[in-house]
């Protein structure tokens, strides 16, 4: 297929350095370009990835609730059978790909929502998150299944023309005003009024974000008319992309889409995607059936009065961004940053896990990391980790972490097999250790030199052995920077005792 411009159309223009400076400048801006590059970045390794991509998402506390509010849908719910309430979980059953595209979108409307030009900046926001949902059932679908990158090419396409309504509305008003002239196509305007065109903007600040080629490539304008079928991943992506960003119009349409629209659009990109007219209409429905469950999910409306409440257009997902400010009230911490309400979490952790088992199809790492989570979030630790036996170096090592530093403070956490110290004292023993206070005789007199150098600050800690038939196979381990006169009570001590025997049933042979 040639996608080359079309000849009647102008060439394309680099973009202004003053203009993408001013754009890309902004603090905002910029913090934004760096969490966007680092999250398309993440690769689901085995396992790496998907710790990597928990981590991200468990360091913003909007964005944890806003992930879990999303794997608590309907739509997901009926699969999970019980509450979501690890990240670790939401991954497992929402998919890596979908997260990840997933918080992109939220980081997208968290950044941009509180623009002082809030409604051209929606309409744009709209067009993107839609058109991100389009890519996703397209890559659902589609000849090339699991291709995260059509649904944050379809995301992130819309880039140029969101940043010019948050940060230069009057250029973006003159733009759109030409467009309703009719005498200019949208590319033509902006290339007017800006001096590049939208889709050469995009790829310039995609470029400025460094965002991977492949991405940056499938942002690319297509040629007018009939597309013929895609030689390649490459230009099949290119295709999606396109046909995510007029959908996602089609949809916002007010009053729904226009009479020959939807036949137009089977016309143009029928071929190149093998679709057909119930395919078409399987693929609106789905998008806009997953917009209205996770309205009905977050208790949101749309906006009073918008064309787009109707069953026809596109709901308001923009709304997204006051997650946080609806979310109920925080149940509060002891000063030790201990959750009031540990227990409640401790115990929803055990059920899920629980349930991870029951349905027979997590690894073992996802349960692993699970836990480690609830006790991570739930005990409201400053470090967690989980060291695991390595037979190669005779060694224990760090596997997992969550927390400040975790990567540095992973890396030193090792120790030999053989000692006398506290840590194997515990597993000897398969004692669990709940430390209300470090800094005692008994406690300090035990703690191994490589630990007081690691984590000299650490006030209060637990130490939790993973024994399983007499062998000793590691541990985690979590802390505080303060001490935690409160202590774990007899209930929460049941429960996280419990959410370790269903790690050790996982561990035991058959």
């Amino acid at each position: 297929m040639n996608l080359a411009f079309h000849p009647t159309d102008q060439p394309a223009r680099p973009v202004r350095g003053p203009l993408l400076k001013k754009l890309c400048g902004d603090d905002n801006v910029f913090a934004l370009g760096v969490s966007v590059a680092r999250v398309v970045q993440l690769i689901d390794s085995d396992d790496g990835g998907t710790h990597d991509l928990a981590y991200y998402v468990l360091s913003d506390a909007g964005l944890t609730q806003k992930v879990l509010r999303l794997a608590n849908t309907p739509q997901y719910r009926t699969k999970a059978g019980t509450p979501v309430t690890t990240v670790s979980r939401a991954i497992s059953l929402l998919g890596f790909n979908n997260v990840k595209a997933s918080a992109l979108a939220m980081m997208l409307v968290d950044t941009l929502i509180n623009s002082r030009q809030e409604q051209s900046v929606r309409t744009e926001l709209e067009a993107a998150l839609c058109a991100s949902l389009v890519g996703r059932e397209m890559s659902r679908t589609g000849a090339y299944q699991g291709t995260e990158e059509a649904s944050i090419g379809a995301l992130f396409r819309n880039i140029g023309p969101l940043l010019i309504a948050a940060h230069q509305h009057e250029r973006y008003r003159d733009i759109g005003a030409l467009v309703a002239a009719g005498t200019h196509t949208l590319n033509q305007a902006s290339q007017s009024v800006l001096g590049s065109s939208y889709d050469t903007l995009s790829a310039a600040i995609l470029h400025e974000w460094k965002i991977p080629d492949p991405i940056a490539r499938a942002i690319a304008p297509l040629p007018p008319g009939v597309l013929k079928a895609p030689q390649g991943k490459p230009e099949w992506l290119r295709v999606v992309v396109s046909f995510s960003g007029e959908v996602a119009r089609i949809l916002a349409r007010q009053g729904g889409p226009a009479q020959g629209v939807l036949q137009g659009l089977l016309e143009r990109y029928g071929v190149a995607l093998g679709l057909d007219r119930d395919q078409l209409a399987s693929v609106l429905a789905n998008v806009r059936n997953g917009m209205h469950d996770l309205l009905d999910s977050l208790q949101l409306q749309p906006r009073a009065g918008a064309g787009v409440a109707a069953p026809s257009g596109l709901p308001d997902v923009l709304l997204m961004a006051t997650m946080a400010g609806r979310e109920a009230a925080a149940p509060g911490t002891h000063a030790s940053g201990k959750p009031h309400n540990a227990r409640e979490q401790l115990l929803a952790g055990v059920q899920e896990v629980a349930q991870m088992r029951a349905a027979g199809h997590s690894r073992l790492n996802e349960l692993i990391q699970a836990v480690l989570e609830t006790l991570y979030r739930g005990m409201g630790f400053r470090f967690a980790t989980v060291c695991l036996r390595d037979m190669r170096t005779s060694v224990y090592r760090a596997r997992i972490a969550f927390g400040a530093d975790h990567a540095q403070r992973m890396a030193g956490f090792t120790f030999p097999l053989a000692g006398t110290d506290l840590f194997h004292l515990a597993m000897q023993n398969d004692a669990d250790l709940m430390i209300a206070d470090a800094a005692t005789h008994q406690i300090r007199d035990l703690l191994p030199p490589w630990h007081r150098s690691l984590l000299p600050d650490a006030r209060s800690f637990i130490v939790l052995p993973l024994v399983v038939q007499g062998q000793q196979l590691g541990l985690f381990y979590a802390d505080r920077v303060v001490v935690a006169p409160e202590g774990v009570p007899p209930d929460e001590a049941s429960l996280i005792r419990a959410l370790k025997a269903q790690l050790i049933v996982a561990l035991t042979p058959v």
